[in-house]
């Protein structure tokens, strides 16, 4: 829907003007933008460089409407390694407190010279509305329960750096389980639609009330056990329980929920040796979790974090033409 020509300091495999999803991304636009991220890795989280200047002069606003931490601290670093101007708006301090609408604040931000609007809203589809009604890139940071585009593509990315696999990011032969509130989650969809494209096996778990059939359309398998589907994965990302999303109790305890699905020490007894435990953040540490796993050596959550400041430096840099 947004492919643009092709801009002359642009990959030829970059096609595109906004990043509002990984669904509508080929498999070779997502590994551009992954060569990208490991073109930056050096510059993205050294003090010791300097900054590259491939967004010098542009301006990049964080507009977020929920709220985040590593995600906005994450733009804004790659932003101003990226040597451009950087403005941070939320709602709360915003005239969206006094009713204005998302493409109004965004068209008047807009109005003052900005290139890049960086977006994270409650609402799905937010991010596609702005591309359709503002001139400026615009850049998914999670909307709704759509999509959360970069954090896909920094999974994708710490996967393939663990795995030794960053040389192509082909993930033919991998089974990736994603376990938990799948059903609230932007971040198992990006990831689906990510993985897949690079040739992984997708299995979502969690309970029935957490795992609902509409992801039964998208290619790749569901189960509720996970002590079944852990001796034959390879990488496991833990998603948070989303309890300011529930309606209701979806599981009748937080005991049983761990003792099911929760990532302890003892359940890691069943999985392979070298199994890549993975979690977006933030985390309930003993809920979905137990602490010896996520600070343990299979762990690349930390990782996760490092590598989204490359993979966001990648993202602002194609979508400006670089």
């Amino acid at each position: 829907m947004f492919a643009m020509p092709t801009q002359p300091n642009a990959s030829p495999a970059w096609q595109r003007r906004h990043l509002v999803g990984i669904e509508p991304l080929t498999a070779d636009e997502v590994r551009t933008l992954l060569r990208k991220a490991k073109s930056y890795e050096g510059v993205s989280t050294s003090r010791a460089l300097p900054k590259n200047a491939d967004l010098h002069g542009k301006v990049v606003v964080n507009l977020f409407y929920e709220d985040s931490t590593r995600t906005r601290a994450s733009f804004r670093l790659a932003a101003s390694r990226l040597s451009a101007d950087v403005l941070d708006m939320s709602a709360s301090g915003s005239s969206v407190s006094k009713g204005e609408t998302l493409v109004d604040t965004a068209r008047n931000i807009e109005a003052m010279g900005v290139d890049i609007i960086v977006c994270r809203h409650g609402q799905s589809g937010a991010a596609i509305q702005l591309a359709q009604a503002t001139d400026s890139a615009i850049v998914n940071a999670g909307d709704g329960q759509h999509e959360h585009p970069t954090q896909a593509l920094l999974d994708a990315y710490t996967i393939a750096k663990r795995l030794g696999l960053d040389a192509d990011f082909d993930f033919t032969g991998l089974t990736i389980a994603i376990v938990g509130d799948i059903g609230h989650s932007r971040v198992a969809r990006s990831n689906v639609h990510c993985l897949t494209k690079l040739g992984a096996k997708v299995i979502l778990v969690g309970p029935p009330t957490l795992l609902p059939g509409a992801f039964d359309g998208l290619d790749c398998e569901m189960s509720h056990d996970l002590d079944d589907v852990l001796p034959r994965i390879d990488v496991i990302n833990m998603l948070r329980v989303q309890f300011e999303r529930l309606a209701g109790p979806a599981f009748p305890s937080q005991r049983e929920y761990t003792t099911l699905y929760g990532l302890t020490a003892a359940r890691m007894q069943r999985a392979k040796d070298d199994l890549v435990v993975m979690h977006p953040g933030p985390m309930n540490r003993g809920l979905e979790i137990e602490s010896a796993v996520a600070d343990g050596p299979n762990s690349v959550i930390l990782d996760q974090v490092a590598n989204g400041l490359a993979v966001r430096m990648a993202t602002l840099a194609l979508v400006a033409g670089q």
